[in-house]
C-alpha cells in the first residue's frame, strides 16, 4: 500500500520534476508546506485576556457591520477602533466575521443581470 507521500514506482520510471519526484507528489508537498505556514501565522489569545462583560457577539457582529465606516474614521481620530480589546473572545470574533463578510462589505450583490436589447 502506497503512503501519502510516497512516489512509488512511476518516480523512477517518467523523472519527470526535480530530483525525479513526480507533479503529484511536489503538489502535496507545496500544498502541505503552505498549510503548515499558514498554520504558524494563527494568532491565539491567552484566556487572561478573555473578560466575561467584555463585548460579546452581538456587538462583535455590529462591530463588523459598521467596518467599513469605523475605518475610515479611525484614520483620523484615535478614539475609534475598528476591534474591541478586550473583547469575550472567540463568540466577538465569529459575530465580527459576519459582520463582514455577510452584512457589512461582503454584502454586495453577487451577480449582475445584463439585458441585451435588439
Amino acid at each position: 500500500m502506497r503512503t501519502l507521500f510516497s512516489p512509488g514506482e512511476r518516480a523512477v520510471r517518467s523523472r519527470n520534476g526535480v530530483g525525479g519526484l513526480p507533479r503529484r507528489f511536489r503538489a502535496r508537498l507545496a500544498a502541505a508546506t503552505l498549510t503548515l505556514l499558514l498554520a504558524a501565522c494563527a494568532a491565539t489569545q491567552t484566556p487572561a485576556a478573555v473578560q466575561p462583560n467584555a463585548p460579546g457577539f452581538l456587538l462583535g457582529l455590529w462591530h463588523g457591520f459598521v467596518f467599513p465606516v469605523a475605518w475610515i474614521v479611525s484614520l483620523f481620530s484615535d478614539k475609534v477602533a475598528i476591534y474591541a480589546v478586550p473583547n469575550n473572545g472567540g463568540w466577538y470574533d465569529f459575530g465580527y466575521f459576519l459582520g463582514i463578510v455577510f452584512f457589512g462589505v461582503g454584502a454586495k450583490g453577487g451577480h449582475s443581470v445584463a439585458v441585451h436589447r435588439r
